[in-house]
C-alpha cells in the first residue's frame, strides 16, 4: 500500500489477494456484468448479462453476494435472495434507463392505460418492477412478449428503443415509455459506415437498446450474451461491436484469432467506443472495501420485495 497526501493507494496484487481471502472467509460470491472493468471481470466468480446474472443470483449458495454491476442489478439480486447479504462496490452506480423512469410518473402513465398489462425491462427500479406483470431482459424479451395473448394490450417500459425493436420482431403494438440507454444511443451511423467501408468483410453486431438506424445496419441483433455467442460461432474474421466496450475483454480471450472493432460514438473520446460511466464507477479497490466492510448493503422493504419478485419469477419460469 502507498500513502500519498493522506490517501491510501492499494496496489493491484494486494487487492486481488485480499479479495480472494475475504471471499473464502465470508463465503461470498462475486457476480460481475460484462461491462465491468477488466480487473473486476478477472476476479469475478461469474460474468454474465442481466438474465444470466439473475439466474446465478437465484441459485447461489453463498452467504454474501457482491454484485459488481449497477444499482438495479444488486436490487434484483436482493429481491431474489432476501436472506442473503447483497453488497455493491459503489452505491451511486446507477442506470439512465432506471433513473429515467420515476415510480410516481410511471404510476400515472400506467393509470392512463388501465386495460394494458405491464412488461418492464429488467433495467428498472424495484418500485417499477412491483407495478409490472412481467419483467424481461434483452435475451428473452421477444419470448416474453410472444407469451402474452395477441388480444392483450401491452405497456413496455422503460427502453423505447428496445420496445420499437420488439414491435418490429413480434408484430405487436406496444405502448412505449420514452426512456433510453445513454450508452447505446451514443453510436454514430456515419462513423459506423465509414469503418464498415474500410472493413467490408466485417459483420456488425448490435444490442437492441441501440437506435433503429444502427439496428438496420447490423448483421446480428442480440443481447450481450447473444452477441458473444454470435461472434464465437460465426465464421467471419472481423466484427464491429455496437454495445458497451467492456464486452471486448471476454471476447478477446474467447476469439483471439478474430478482429474486434468497437462501434464508434458521435462524441470523440479516448477509447473511440461507448463506455458506461456508471459501470466504470466500480473499481477493484471499491470491490475490496465493500467485501471487507460488507457495505454498502442493499436493503429492500419486504412488502416491496414481495411485489417486485412476482414478475421476476414469472420471467424466470418462462426463460
Amino acid at each position: 500500500m502507498l500513502v500519498q497526501n493522506s490517501r491510501i493507494y492499494m496496489d493491484k496484487n494486494f487487492l486481488i489477494q485480499e479479495i480472494i481471502r475475504l471471499k473464502k472467509e465470508k463465503n461470498a460470491v462475486i457476480l460481475a456484468h460484462y461491462y465491468q472493468d477488466e480487473n473486476i471481470q478477472e476476479i469475478a466468480d461469474f460474468i454474465g448479462d442481466s438474465l444470466e446474472l439473475a439466474k446465478k443470483a437465484q441459485n447461489t449458495d453463498a452467504d454474501i453476494i457482491v454484485f459488481a454491476g449497477v444499482h438495479f442489478m444488486a436490487e434484483t439480486a436482493k429481491i431474489l435472495n432476501p436472506n442473503k447479504k447483497v453488497v455493491l462496490p459503489d452505491w451511486n452506480a446507477g442506470c439512465s434507463l432506471a433513473d429515467g423512469c420515476p415510480p410516481e410518473d410511471f404510476r400515472l402513465f400506467k393509470e392512463q392505460h388501465p386495460d394494458h398489462i405491464v412488461v418492464t425491462y429488467i433495467n428498472c427500479s424495484a418500485q417499477i418492477k412491483a407495478m409490472s406483470d412481467l419483467v424481461c431482459t434483452s435475451a428473452n424479451a421477444k419470448k416474453i412478449i410472444e407469451s402474452i395473448p395477441v388480444e392483450q394490450k401491452i405497456i413496455f417500459a422503460p427502453d423505447e428503443n428496445l420496445g420499437k425493436y420488439l414491435q418490429k420482431e413480434t408484430k405487436r403494438e406496444l405502448v412505449l415509455w420514452k426512456g433510453s440507454c445513454v450508452v447505446h444511443e451514443a453510436f454514430s451511423l456515419d462513423k459506423l459506415i465509414e469503418i464498415y467501408n474500410k472493413n467490408p468483410t466485417a459483420k456488425i453486431a448490435a444490442h437492441p437498446e441501440s437506435e433503429s438506424h444502427i439496428l438496420k445496419a447490423a448483421h446480428f441483433i442480440g443481447s450481450t450474451s447473444g452477441i458473444i455467442n454470435f461472434i464465437k460461432t460465426d465464421p467471419a474474421a472481423v466484427f464491429i461491436v455496437a454495445t458497451e466496450a467492456g464486452i471486448l475483454h471476454e471476447l478477446t480471450k474467447a476469439v483471439p484469432d478474430k478482429t474486434l472493432i468497437p462501434a464508434p460514438t458521435t462524441e470523440d473520446n479516448s477509447c473511440a467506443c461507448s463506455e458506461c460511466a456508471f459501470m466504470k464507477m466500480n473499481t477493484l479497490e471499491k470491490l475490496y472495501l465493500c467485501l471487507k466492510n460488507e457495505s454498502p448493503e442493499m436493503l429492500i422493504k419486504d412488502e416491496l420485495r414481495i411485489e417486485a419478485l412476482k414478475p421476476i419469477k414469472r420471467m424466470l419460469e418462462l426463460s
